[in-house]
């Protein structure tokens, strides 16, 4: 099976040539960071790994290799629109999307005059890039986030998470990291809860309900994102590892990284290593509000794609580490 030509774009579109890196924040100062709710892992080896074949090829989810890892603390949840905010206010950050004055945001969602749609993804048209979206207005500009401070903060890029970790003090997760704490105590699942996407019936994540991409249902009260912890966490205690947003990780993407990955703590391919294969890409896991069955299985707790550090869209955040 061949990655379809939208299967990335599908998930979070990539930025267009951006105003370049965002500086880093100072360190803190009052008021200090908001505390993270998180939970402290054991470690251990465990599968890392696509073990039913379902993952893209081009996503490179195979082979199926095992990894150990040290002790490690991580958030529960992602990092939500009000501790983002507590971020900003403390040291007036611009993110990537603010600064380029435009984010992508989905079709049916976007709350924006005609004006400030500035076009459409050619790859999957669905993605419309909006003027004035971004965190504080994750639908565009006729929309604002007040209501929205107990869910994920969203238009944030690889470069914004890293400098709201650079003044919380944490990091972000390695992909095998997330991997494991996704897995919870259940060894080679195809989610984060078993095997079944709806055990009893019951909706176990924020993905897309309906027909994609124009008739949602909302059969779970949500069309966009959800509150965080509005799902049952997994067997360690971490909510919205499957669906809601995608959380970016601390490494570089690489398909075929997995073929050599070290046993011991892997943290992604080097620079050199993934500048022909990854095109500067860093990891994505757990995929969104967005993904459905029909043309995106991302929301598997294997699944892995990649995106440019400066892409921000209405469906992409982060989690933290303790360092």
């Amino acid at each position: 099976m061949s990655q379809p030509p939208a299967a990335r774009a599908c998930c979070t579109p990539s930025a267009p040539a951006g105003p370049g890196p965002v500086p880093l924040p100072p360190p803190p100062t009052a008021p200090q960071p908001p505390a993270h709710p998180e939970v402290a892992l054991p470690g251990g080896v465990f599968a890392m790994g696509d073990a039913f074949g379902e993952g893209y090829p081009a996503d490179g989810e195979t082979p199926v290799h095992e990894v150990e890892l040290a002790p490690f603390t991580i958030d529960t949840e992602p990092v939500t629109t009000a501790r983002f905010a507590a971020f900003v206010e403390a040291t007036g950050h611009r993110t990537d999307a603010e600064r380029a004055g435009s984010s992508a945001v989905f079709h049916l969602f976007a709350l924006a005059g005609p004006a400030d749609v500035l076009g459409r993804s050619p790859a999957a048209p669905w993605w419309v890039e909006v003027r004035g979206a971004d965190w504080r207005h994750p639908f565009g500009p006729l929309g604002d986030a007040e209501d929205l401070r107990d869910h994920p903060v969203v238009h944030v890029s690889h470069r914004d998470a890293l400098a709201y970790c650079h003044w919380a003090g944490r990091r972000l997760p390695t992909e095998a990291e997330w991997e494991y704490a996704a897995r919870g105590p259940l060894a080679g699942r195809r989610y984060a809860w078993g095997d079944e996407l709806r055990p009893d019936g019951a909706h176990r994540c924020r993905i897309w309900q309906g027909r994609f991409p124009d008739l949602p249902t909302g059969e779970d009260g949500w069309y966009a994102t959800a509150p965080v912890g509005h799902y049952p966490p997994n067997g360690f205690g971490l909510v919205d590892v499957a669906g809601n947003v995608w959380e970016w990780c601390a490494d570089r993407f690489d398909p075929a990284y997995y073929a050599r990955s070290p046993r011991f703590d892997p943290r992604g391919p080097g620079e050199e290593e993934a500048a022909g294969a990854g095109h500067g890409r860093r990891v994505l896991r757990g995929g969104s509000y967005l993904c459905h069955d029909s043309y995106c299985n991302r929301y598997r707790v294997a699944a892995r794609t990649g995106n440019t550090p400066d892409s921000t869209s209405g469906n992409c955040g982060f989690r933290t580490v303790a360092r």
